[in-house]
């Protein structure tokens, strides 16, 4: 069934057919039923030029983002506030709490996760919400990513993915740090032992893989194959090619 365009973002409708865009759209379903009607205050980690939420969220909220870098700042056209800044240490007055926190493809990124999560934390409104969607370190694209140097990301970025102006100033790829706390599990006990209890996981394989099966089939066949060799091998039901994940947060209270 077509996904109208009216009610969903372009950072939805952009990804192709498969696991990715139907965990978002089930991201989606969760927030709009979770958080509380009327106006929303949300605090988006890390804000380039395309929002992650349903559009019928976005459209009642007070959106303030925080981003180190002075260009995807300048690339933000849905934000009411942002702040150039680091959301390692930027903390907000007491006075000001939100009913959302989103941090999409951001805490990768990041040396201090545990920094970052602990603002978090205090952020949040009681009974609020926290996404998080990032890669999964575990995985085939994980590894690589983490033991390959940047300027491979920015390679691949132009020639596998066809994004001409990846690795200029504020454009992805941008380095990667991958802190031990970007791995699910581990993210998850240390937001269990701060109050916030998980409502929604979803390992998924990467949309690059759809992505590469349309634009470079040759390679995407062989990356398959090592995939499928792979998982054989592993023990457990373990599949490589999820090589990103969604995790929906509640901060515990009243």
């Amino acid at each position: 069934m077509p996904v109208p365009a009216e009610i969903h973002p372009e950072s939805l409708l952009a990804l192709p057919p498969g696991e990715a865009k139907q965990s978002l759209l089930t991201v989606h379903s969760i927030l709009e039923a979770r958080l509380p009607a009327g106006p929303l205050a949300i605090y988006e980690a890390g804000g380039g030029s395309t929002s992650y939420l349903p559009l019928g969220v976005l459209r009642r909220s007070h959106v303030t983002v925080v981003d180190i870098d002075a260009d995807q700042i300048r690339n933000n056209s849905y934000a009411q506030e942002a702040i150039l800044g680091d959301i390692q240490t930027h903390r907000f007055p007491p006075q000001q709490r939100f009913d959302l926190i989103i941090c999409y493809n951001v805490i990768e990124h990041v040396p201090d996760v545990e920094a970052v999560l602990s603002g978090f934390c205090e952020a949040l409104k009681p009974n609020g919400l926290l996404l998080i969607g990032a890669p999964n370190p575990k995985s085939l694209s994980g590894i690589v990513t983490k033991y390959s140097p940047h300027w491979f990301h920015v390679w691949f970025y132009r020639h596998v993915r066809g994004e001409k102006h990846a690795g200029l100033p504020g454009e992805a790829p941008f380095p990667t740090h991958f802190h031990p706390l970007v791995t699910l599990g581990s993210l998850e006990a240390f937001a269990a032992g701060r109050g916030l209890q998980v409502i929604y996981r979803k390992k998924y394989e990467s949309p690059r893989y759809p992505e590469m099966r349309r634009r470079k089939p040759l390679l995407a066949a062989l990356i398959d194959a090592a995939a499928k060799t792979m998982n054989a091998l592993l023990p457990g039901k373990i599949d490589v090619r999820h090589g990103d994940y969604h995790v929906i947060l509640r901060k515990l209270g009243s």
